[in-house]
């Protein structure tokens, strides 16, 4: 089976940025915390909340601390929205660098090592604007392109290795080359965050909103919980980004489902009023964040380790709506044994295809591959454009078309070995059975 996509339908060329004029403001103090809040939408789609346009300070700590992932285009002479579509790889690392012994024992015996446990790419399209998030199981065997490592030396070329190791053979850059290598998708920013990071971004957020359709209990990372809502914060938010075991299968797929409910609702979170019209939040939010980048638990490739980047970025998915906004697991098989999982390439070819031709995808597959979740409503969305309300009488237009909307505006149905939700549905984590 191979693992790369045909080129000439996949890959996501790196796109011109803006050239828009400045934007105006009523007051100078108001357009930096406009553009403060921008910044922060780029955690819309990601647990990684970046941001910091407000000090020179801010700009130099994040350029200082950047990693090279490759070529990177020049920056305009004024802020305005990305021009193009985004290709972006986010994260999250199992470093027990700066990490607390109390929350983490095992760290007090730690080898050192750093895997990328989780792994999302995100892909903003170009106009109309959509969000889709790809989450990739920690445990599926990919190739591993040759890696030159950040303390020096380099890692040959593998076949055959689970993706969640590409962290440890060559940092960022390399993630970011074996996912390139799998999806064919040429990937332009990426960020990783380490789990104090994660710890202290949502504190600065306020907690996440989650809903359990069970109690939960996992003795592997410490979460108890009763079945029902809980706001989430610090290190119990960890925890259940964190936990497989208790809930589903007990898999990772399981995991990745729960992970998507945690971001469906800071998406929903962030573009409330609670935390993007709440100028001391923001200002709490990036100066934690920036925190995070000087600490080394948050680091940023060099092409994202920019302000204004950051703004024009921002700027494309801050108004998208909660139905455009999908996560989804990149589709699976589990290998002989049950350890592992083996891509499904054939169906990953239509989700990639898809976003290339920017087209809008709908998930018909269920909500999570390791029955880690369940929809149990759909959330209100401010952003959503009124549907017509037809003439008074309801009487059917005799000159309508019979083609369903998936047909006339293009919509491309995943194949069912796809799972994910949108922003939009309201999920419940479930118990393991």
């Amino acid at each position: 089976m191979s693992a790369r996509h045909d080129a000439k339908a996949t890959k996501f060329r790196r796109q011109p940025v803006a050239r828009h004029g400045a934007l105006t403001s009523p007051h100078p103090l108001r357009q930096v915390f406009t553009i403060l809040a921008a910044v922060l939408a780029v955690a819309l789609v990601s647990t990684v909340a970046i941001g910091g346009f407000y000090v020179w300070d801010a700009a130099r700590s994040l350029d200082e601390n950047g990693v090279a992932i490759g070529d990177d285009a020049a920056l305009p002479p004024h802020i305005g929205e990305i021009e193009g579509g985004v290709n972006m790889l986010v994260v999250g690392t199992d470093s027990c660098e700066g990490q607390d012994l109390t929350l983490f024992p095992r760290c007090a015996d730690d080898d050192g090592g750093e895997r990328n446990d989780v792994t999302m790419l995100v892909h903003i399209s170009d106009a109309p604007r959509r969000v889709t998030v790809v989450s990739f199981p920690r445990d599926m065997i990919v190739p591993i392109p040759a890696c030159e490592n950040p303390d020096g030396g380099s890692s040959p070329a593998m076949s055959a290795q689970m993706i969640n190791t590409s962290y440890s053979y060559g940092g960022l850059s390399c993630s970011v080359a074996t996912v390139e290598e799998l999806t064919g998708v040429d990937i332009q920013f990426a960020g990783a965050i380490r789990w104090t990071g994660v710890i202290n971004m949502s504190d600065a957020i306020g907690g996440v909103d989650v809903c359990l359709s069970d109690d939960i209990k996992d003795r592997h990372t410490g979460l108890d919980l009763a079945a029902g809502e809980h706001t989430l914060v610090g290190a119990e938010a960890l925890q259940f980004l964190r936990i497989r075991h208790g809930i589903g299968d007990g898999s990772d797929l399981g995991r990745i489902s729960n992970q998507q409910q945690f971001m469906s609702s800071l998406v929903r979170k962030l573009q409330s009023g609670e935390v993007l019209s709440n100028y001391p939040a923001l200002l709490n939010l990036a100066n934690t964040a920036l925190r995070q980048v000087n600490e080394k638990q948050l680091v940023l490739s060099e092409s994202l380790a920019n302000p204004q980047r950051m703004v024009q970025i921002a700027m494309a998915v801050a108004d998208v709506p909660y139905k455009d906004i999908v996560f989804v697991q990149y589709p699976t098989v589990y290998a002989p044994g049950g350890a592992r999982v083996l891509p499904v390439t054939s169906a990953a070819d239509v989700l990639f295809t898809a976003l290339a031709e920017n087209k809008p995808i709908r998930v018909t597959g269920a909500a999570s591959g390791g029955n880690g979740v369940e929809v149990v409503g759909e959330a209100g969305d401010p952003n959503a454009t009124p549907e017509p309300t037809g003439t008074p009488t309801g009487t059917p237009d005799p000159d309508a078309t019979a083609t369903p909307p998936a047909a006339e505006d293009g919509t491309v149905d995943l194949p069912g070995e796809i799972t994910g939700q949108s922003a939009n549905e309201v999920t419940c984590t479930v118990a393991q059975r």
